[in-house]
């Protein structure tokens, strides 16, 4: 099924996963380990070369590898079997080397593992350019006053900058949170039958040493084939990540709201259009983005439920895993490239997000009002007095500071003067300003950490 795939993935990490991608990661944990094997002297340094020389997914009948699995209860052995009859055609002395002293858990593991460091590449790489792309926004925005928004009404005023630099926070500490897990999830597995390589007698370590240099895999303390938290925590990062997706997209569609109107994601041909109203734009983006963040958790659900397994290696459990991170995997690349795209495009109509700061007449001015009576009243009387000159202006259909302004007991303590500055939405945003720099200064650090030496 792939009629779907353009509107809930992207291709460039959609092709770390496919039937292709998963048999050449396995092959080529196989060639690393006959490199491996050779240069610590476990099998003769010709066969080396004569196995890495078919170690090509595309030699492979990836069908009848299909229809093997089923019985072999994975692909890993009838991969094997097709690899061993490649090289015995060639050269049947090295075919006797073939996987020699790995076990089927070792292939699937680790070439898993080369399929995720690929893809989390192109994942951080797309996250760098959605907060680059945000930090604009916050730069650009920090003096834009809207309407903040609490249990859907409005509040208080803040900017769009804040807005801006708050969803960059949340993707600065999702890319955090992934290299992090990627330190740990990016390992070698390689422990032979049961996690001992007792096949390789007192060469395991060697070899285990050469093959994860080989592949650029860090070889961990132990084998992990049953303790599965470095691919559960994987999916955790993920699932963050589209949740923190999906908050950015939840909040710009309800900004693009037809009664709101403040941001709109970029028009175009064929873009957010309805197939009977032709007036509709429609957060097609959103869409998709909140269609993932509805759907992964329930995935990472099941990574997290497959760390139980049995013993030495998990039956179920670890199956579980090969269908269900790979579309954790796309879902959140897919969701990210859309939104990154959809944000480097936003429509800001800083004009609407002025008039709608008016639409309550005032009301959202009534908490700066009341802290600047409270020194004087006491804040509950402050805050009474407020609430009740609020709900004449309701009632009367008047702006809340004409209002106040009759009020003798509000014009004793405010004059025209401090009380017109209180109604200025840029007056009333506290350490708004500051905080958006932090943001900033964060992600600035970041950027010069990335291009230094070895970034």
């Amino acid at each position: 099924m792939s009629l779907l795939d353009p509107l809930f993935r992207w291709e460039a990490v959609d092709r770390h996963f496919t039937d292709h991608a998963r048999l050449q990661g396995m092959l080529d944990f196989e060639a690393a380990l006959a490199r491996a094997e050779a240069s610590t002297g476990v099998i003769p340094a010709a066969a080396a070369p004569a196995i890495a020389a078919k170690c090509r997914a595309e030699l492979f009948d990836a069908s009848a590898i299909a229809l093997a699995a089923a019985p072999a209860g994975g692909p890993a052995i009838p991969l094997v079997k097709q690899l061993t009859a490649l090289v015995a055609k060639a050269d049947a002395e090295a075919a006797r080397f073939v996987h020699w002293g790995a076990t089927s858990q070792d292939a699937i593991d680790t070439g898993f593992v080369l399929q995720s460091r690929s893809a989390l590449a192109l994942i951080q790489a797309e996250c760098a350019r959605l907060a680059d792309a945000l930090a604009k926004l916050a730069r650009m925005h920090s003096a834009t006053p809207l309407a903040a928004r609490t249990w859907m009404q409005q509040a208080l005023p803040t900017t769009f900058g804040f807005i801006a630099a708050g969803w960059l926070d949340a993707v600065q500490r999702s890319s955090d949170r992934l290299a992090d897990s990627a330190r740990r999830a990016l390992v070698l597995q390689f422990g032979g039958a049961v996690g001992t390589l007792a096949a390789l007698g007192g060469h395991g370590l060697d070899v285990a040493r050469a093959l994860g240099a080989d592949l650029q895999l860090p070889m961990p303390d132990l084998p992990w084939h049953a303790h599965r938290d470095r691919m559960a925590e994987l999916a955790a990062a993920l699932a963050l990540l589209t949740g923190t997706l999906g908050k950015i997209a939840r909040d710009i569609s309800l900004h693009m709201q037809t009664e709101v109107g403040e941001i709109f994601e970029p028009a175009g041909e064929g873009r957010g259009g309805s197939s009977t109203m032709p007036h509709k734009r429609n957060p097609v983006v959103c869409a998709s983005v909140l269609s993932a963040a509805a759907r992964v958790p329930a995935l990472a659900s099941t990574m997290l439920s497959a760390m139980v397994q049995e013993n030495e290696r998990g039956l179920g459990g670890w199956h579980a895993e090969w269908e269900t991170l790979p579309e954790i995997f796309q879902l959140t690349g897919g969701a990210l490239h859309h939104l990154t795209d959809a944000v480097c495009g936003l429509e800001i109509d800083a004009a609407k997000m002025a008039a709608n700061l008016d639409v309550t007449h005032g009301l959202i001015f009534a908490e700066a009002v009341q802290m600047a009576l409270a020194p004087a009243l006491g804040r509950l009387p402050a805050h009474d007095l407020v609430q009740a000159a609020a709900q004449r202006a309701i009632a009367e259909k008047r702006p809340l500071k004409d209002v106040l302004a009759a009020d003798r007991h509000v014009s004793t303590h405010l004059p025209k003067a401090e009380l017109d500055r209180l109604f200025d939405p840029l007056q009333y945003l506290g350490s708004a300003q500051a905080f958006i720099d932090r943001v900033l200064a964060s992600h600035a650090a970041r950027g010069k950490k990335s291009s230094g030496p070895g970034g």
